[in-house]
């Protein structure tokens, strides 16, 4: 172990800077656009100091030059880096996560992929079926690993919806108790908010209906929480009064934490006492993530009450932006931090090119001049009033 000296992230500071100028000054998913927004956004590297309003991801999108500057302030905290993901920092941040969760054990994961997959691999024992949603990521987005590489058959359920029905669970193991070959169902993974359902969540009483029935079958229970913290901000309830009823649950680092990689799984001590050994055989023993562990628990201070105002701050945009004669807001049903805004305008493209010139970021607009519009943090960072106006200077420029 070793503790992290400013020399060390000096040094990481200035071979950021010199990738290429543009490399260093750029954010994450940099579009040509972008450097339309103005000098100041540009050149900070204190995300402090950054004023952008950026409407797309779930977090505040640091570059390179930024996130080797909130590294650089934390030196002075004496960071411990950790060993092959061992001790120092990671493991500060997984006694914090498994507290925050209601969990006796938390493990750090380089990805998401990896937490899902080990996390119905233990839960399932190494063999039978665990029923996901048809939407979920672990279906869709992950390659067949948990089938490939734990020998787990995923069962899909609810196509095309956020959430699927104790009846639709019924079904399945009805049709599993009649095979000519035994396969039982040995776990139940929910994901919510659900990505590919833009942010719609997994509907509370469907939930509670499917808990009991996989309780009352022996069946152990896995939540894809990514973004769960954002859906306890929108409902106003602690993250773990939602863990409580599920064995295990894989919480994202990157997405609004702004960590550079990294997940967290979380759970009872027996399950994930001797995990580090399968993070490991599965690839995911990296020499050291002190650098992600370390960010994500600055951000984690205060991030509930940072995010709820910016919630409060994205619902008076909507408000005002519904007000408008050349703008109309819809909101997804059971949704959380994404709404459309459509525009009335000839060139969405040019608008949003003069929106970002004002200092507010979009993402591409789809047919009809409909964006995407997500909250995140970046949203604290002017009144709503000021970015309604913006929308509408950027309509007549």
């Amino acid at each position: 172990m070793s503790v992290l000296n400013r020399r060390r992230l000096l040094k990481l500071g200035t071979w950021g800077g010199a990738v290429g100028g543009a490399l260093a000054g750029l954010p994450v998913g940099w579009t040509p656009l972008h450097a339309a927004q103005g000098a100041a956004a540009a050149t900070s590297h204190d995300p402090a100091a950054d004023r952008t309003v950026r409407l797309t991801g779930d977090g505040l999108g640091l570059t390179p030059a930024q996130y080797a500057h909130v590294l650089a302030g934390l030196a002075d905290r004496g960071i411990v880096s950790d060993s092959y993901i061992l001790g120092g920092v990671v493991e500060e941040l997984e006694a914090r996560m498994a507290k925050l969760l209601g969990k006796e054990r938390a493990i750090f994961m380089p990805t998401g992929t990896l937490a899902n997959n080990l996390a119905i691999r233990a839960l399932a024992g190494g063999t039978g079926r665990a029923a996901v949603q048809a939407e979920s990521h672990i279906y869709l987005d992950s390659g067949d690993c948990v089938q490939t590489l734990s020998h787990v058959t995923l069962m899909p359920l609810a196509e095309g919806r956020a959430t699927f029905t104790a009846a639709d669970l019924q079904r399945l193991l009805d049709e599993n108790r009649t095979g000519r070959v035994a396969t039982p169902v040995r776990v139940v993974s929910i994901e919510s908010p659900v990505r590919r359902m833009r942010g719609q969540v997994f509907a509370a009483a469907d939930r509670d209906a499917v808990i009991a029935m996989a309780r009352r079958e022996g069946i152990r229970l896995h939540l894809d929480g990514a973004r769960l913290f954002l859906e306890s901000a929108y409902a106003r309830k602690n993250v773990a009064q939602y863990t409580e009823p599920f064995d295990t649950v894989y919480v994202s680092l990157y997405k609004y934490f702004n960590a550079s990689f990294g997940a967290i799984l979380a759970g009872p001590r027996d399950l994930l006492d001797g995990m580090y050994h399968a993070r490991r055989m599965f690839g995911g023993g990296l020499s050291e993530a002190w650098t992600s562990a370390a960010v994500a628990l600055h951000f984690l201070d205060g991030f509930e009450d940072r995010y709820r105002r910016a919630v409060d701050v994205s619902e008076d945009l909507a408000r005002r932006l519904s007000a408008l004669p050349r703008f109309s807001v819809a909101r997804e049903p059971s949704g959380t931090n994404l709404m459309r805004v459509t525009v009335q305008t000839p060139d969405a493209q040019a608008f949003r090119q003069r929106l970002a010139a004002r200092g507010v970021l979009l993402g591409a607009p789809g047919p009809g001049g409909v964006f995407l519009v997500a909250t995140n943090e970046t949203l604290n960072r002017a009144p709503a009033g000021q970015v309604a106006d913006a929308f509408t200077q950027a309509l007549s420029a």
